[in-house]
């Protein structure tokens, strides 16, 4: 499988993977949503900014699951591997309240980023909302 990963451009976090500061994505849901089970070591992961062409990829290293998720539990997840995530230590209780009543993460260990050839998708079928698409080739949505 393939997956492009929309990212909330005003964080910054494309230029964080770029230069191997953000080493690990992090999903955080209150029900179970893709790539949840549909991910795995050895796929490709491609990113964009939102409303900006896809610009980067990454392999996927590895794949951590937490579900039943509970505040307590929250905090450890952003304490051990919030800083390989991306978040600075300084903004870690921003992240804990917004992530605090999920059931659900989802940790993406990344490999190997670089830049690709800026290229739009279509993500007619998936919902205009959708932040995660996992398809078998990305070509079958690369906009020409």
């Amino acid at each position: 499988m393939e997956h492009i990963a929309i990212m909330k451009k005003s964080w910054g976090l494309t230029q964080k993977i770029l230069s191997g500061k953000k080493k690990i994505e992090s999903r955080w849901y209150c029900s179970k949503r893709a790539p949840w089970d549909r991910i795995r070591a050895g796929e490709t992961v491609y990113f964009k900014d939102s409303g900006e062409p896809v610009s980067l990829k990454t392999e996927v290293e590895n794949v951590l699951q937490f579900s039943d998720l509970m505040p307590e539990k929250v905090k450890d997840i952003l304490k051990k591997y919030g800083d390989d995530a991306g978040i600075e230590k300084e903004n870690a209780p921003k992240f804990f309240e917004l992530f605090k009543n999920k059931k659900y993460c989802l940790l993406i260990f990344l490999k190997n980023p670089r830049k690709v050839g800026p290229f739009q998708i279509s993500k007619k079928g998936f919902g205009m909302m959708s932040a995660w698409i996992s398809v078998p080739n990305v070509n079958t949505i690369k906009i020409s």
